[in-house]
């Protein structure tokens, strides 16, 4: 697994080849397509959806630290849904397919795509009530801090 908020510049070559194709197999059981695993991942404009095949077969995602914020939180929610539903590995794209009054009554696969970075921290909190609290943390710390 990822280390949270992981730090591209301190992961080898061989570590984001094994965590890309990890996110990818994840989106993959997650049954997103091809252009939306694109968005979801932040690839630049213009990526096609068929050159997500070559990070499938060792080729690293960018070393773009945006986008690995976003393959540490895919993979907070995936090891949140593995936590959630242990005995039905299908339930994970089931349920980010199912509308939820949390994200305004769409999917979170849609509060994903439509809020970008935004949306997938909320549904990273959501299913991950100890990334919530350490979030919550950090915000009462920096406001403490300009109060002082």
């Amino acid at each position: 697994m990822i280390p949270k908020q992981a730090n591209v510049e301190n992961l080898s070559h061989e570590e984001r080849v094994q965590i890309s194709e990890m996110i990818m197999g994840i989106l993959e059981n997650w049954q997103v397509s091809a252009a939306d695993q694109v968005a979801l991942l932040g690839l630049p404009a213009g990526t096609r959806p068929r050159s997500l095949k070559r990070y499938h077969e060792g080729t690293p995602l960018p070393e773009d630290p945006a986008i690995w914020e976003r393959v540490s939180h895919l993979a907070g929610i995936a090891d949140a849904l593995r936590t959630s539903y242990p005995r039905n590995h299908r339930m994970a794209s089931v349920w980010l397919c199912r509308s939820n009054s949390r994200f305004g009554d769409r999917t979170p696969l849609a509060a994903m795509l439509e809020d970008g970075l935004i949306g997938i921290n909320a549904v990273h909190m959501h299913l991950d009530c100890s990334y919530d609290w350490h979030i919550d943390a950090q915000v009462a710390a920096a406001r403490a801090k300009r109060q002082q």
